[in-house]
């Protein structure tokens, strides 16, 4: 506790007497101070014990004490020591009134203490409540580092809501609460989501206070700490209280944010640590060696390996080679996802991998990440947080893609792949399924393919690409130039050919000719393009470079 006026009061040596303002005696003075100019104002900070003689006033008008007083009031002085015997035997009647009459504590300094004692008491006291509170400051230390040991981030919430009288939050990331303490605080916790969001939009390290008006018994003074080293936050720490925290509370305030940027650290080592395990997990997976796989990873990954899962394969995309899907998905993205998809800065592999990570972290699951060169790789339980996330926020990337139906700058897009529900066995099946999604979605200009809207689907849609219709231009660019010369509708009477399955009078009679003529027109198909419409393989080439220059026009 820092001195109070009462505690100076009962000071054996110094012999104060109350005057005026005994019901505020209980405010901490932060500093005494002599003063005997007639207006000490201008160089008060608040919170001081003014000492004076009188020596420049006129204690005995009561029309300029009143103004006196009323300005030390206003200025924060929490106290007025006025020595007597000096130029006053007693404290003039009007000073006694005047501060009556403003509530401000009005000591009497009897002679023979001297204002240099007061002063030496108050430093005494300031320095004792200094001592005292980085004592408890050290042991807070101690204590919270133990816990940290021990009990991990939750050990140490726990232990500083304690020292600090209130509660503790632990945000990941992406904003979500990850622990609290105790646990009555989590929906105050959640509450702070938004205020979090807008902490991890300033360069770590950086700090906020939210609350505190008063106004509910829930509305606390909550401070809010980013966590990590790098230029984006990793994490955030929420602290509230029902006032402003102490020195000792601010010790222990600031030993948990080291500790929690330090285990934030720590965890980001063996993250890398776990990707390299990872990588190789995978590269077994896919040589199809998953005892091999299971026997390296053991708990690492819980039954990740032995529950269906689904392999997502991402690409950081240039924006010039992204076309804006006419058939973009219409389906509205969650709130989370929105916020997540609206922090494009940075990489958008680690992006995603942000999101995959803290959505698998919140719902408690394993999730394998391996960044592969200018790819992302995820094996993710089917069905779980993990892919809902993945495919939640392609989403929401792809609805702000389609309202502004064009990039600017030179960032990256992102474009992922997922395969079908898989066992390990079929690992690599899965990732071939993916990389195949991979492809589609970027020629559809998509975010988001899963394997199985490929396989439930049609073909035809995937002649839209620019190389199948480059080659049907080639294929067919004969028969096109021939009909241009008015000699006969070559490309019709192929069509209707190949759409009535070779049947002469059915494909005849949809042209209105005679099925001699038709039979002319397909020995001149074959004959101008060396071919012969007896085999298979020509008729297919032939009716999907019909299908591709369709859908061109």
């Amino acid at each position: 506790m820092p001195p109070t006026l009462a505690s100076l009061v009962h000071h054996s040596a110094l012999k104060l007497t109350v005057r005026a303002g005994e019901d505020r005696l209980d405010v901490p003075v932060r500093w005494a101070h002599v003063s005997e100019l007639a207006d000490p104002v201008p160089y008060m900070e608040g919170g001081e014990l003014l000492l004076i003689t009188a020596l420049k006033l006129d204690a005995d008008d009561p029309e300029a004490m009143r103004r006196y007083v009323k300005r030390l009031a206003g200025a924060g002085v929490v106290g007025l020591g006025f020595a007597v015997g000096v130029n006053y035997d007693e404290i003039p009647g009007a000073l006694v009134e005047a501060a009556r009459d403003e509530g401000l504590p009005l000591l009497e300094v009897p002679r023979r203490t001297p204002f240099l004692a007061i002063s030496k008491a108050v430093s005494a006291a300031i320095a004792a409540d200094q001592y005292r509170s980085v004592t408890a400051g050290f042991a807070a230390q101690r204590e919270l580092t133990k816990q940290a040991l021990t009990g991990g981030p939750e050990g140490l919430l726990a232990a500083l809501a304690s020292q600090v009288d209130g509660w503790a939050a632990l945000y990941d990331a992406s904003g979500a609460v990850v622990a609290t303490a105790p646990e009555w605080a989590g929906r105050r916790a959640a509450r702070l989501t938004a205020d979090v969001e807008r902490l991890r939009e300033r360069p770590a390290p950086a700090s906020s206070v939210v609350g505190g008006s008063g106004t509910s018994d829930n509305d606390d003074r909550v401070e809010l700490h980013s966590l990590g080293t790098g230029r984006r936050p990793r994490s955030a720490l929420a602290v509230g209280t029902a006032a402003a925290l102490g020195t000792a509370e601010r010790y222990a305030v600031h030993s948990a944010i080291a500790l929690l940027t330090l285990t934030t650290e720590r965890s980001r080592s063996l993250q890398a640590a776990e990707q390299r395990i990872g990588a190789a997990v995978l590269r077994m997976l896919l040589a199809g060696e998953p005892e091999h796989a299971r026997t390296v990873v053991g708990d690492l990954y819980g039954g990740l390996l032995d529950a269906p899962f689904r392999l997502i394969v991402a690409e950081a995309v240039a924006v010039s080679s992204v076309r804006i899907a006419a058939d973009a998905p219409t389906r509205v993205p969650s709130a989370a996802a929105l916020a997540a998809a609206a922090d494009t800065d940075g990489d958008p592999l680690e992006a995603l991998t942000e999101v995959v990570e803290s959505a698998a972290a919140r719902s408690g699951e394993a999730v394998l990440v391996v960044p592969e060169r200018e790819r992302l790789v995820v094996l993710a339980a089917d069905g779980g947080a993990a892919v809902t996330a993945c495919g939640e926020y392609a989403v929401a990337l792809e609805a702000a893609r389609t309202r502004e139906q064009a990039s600017t700058g030179d960032e990256d897009e992102l474009v992922v792949g997922v395969s079908a529900p898989v066992g390990p066995i079929a690992a690599a099946a899965a990732y071939k399924q993916a990389e195949q999604a991979l492809s589609v979605a970027r020629r559809r200009g998509r975010v988001y393919v899963e394997h199985e809207q490929l396989a439930s689907g049609s073909v035809l849609p995937l002649l839209a690409d620019d190389a199948v219709r480059a080659f049907a231009d080639g294929l067919l660019r004969p028969l096109y130039e021939h009909d241009a010369t008015g000699r006969g509708d070559l490309v019709a009477s192929l069509r209707a050919w190949l759409s009535r399955h070779g049947q002469w009078d059915a494909a005849a009679a949809d042209l209105g000719v005679h099925r001699h003529t038709l039979r002319y027109r397909m020995r001149r198909v074959e004959e101008i393009l060396g071919r012969s419409l007896d085999d298979p393989d020509v008729r297919m080439e032939l009716w999907l470079a019909l299908k591709a220059t369709t859908s061109a026009e």
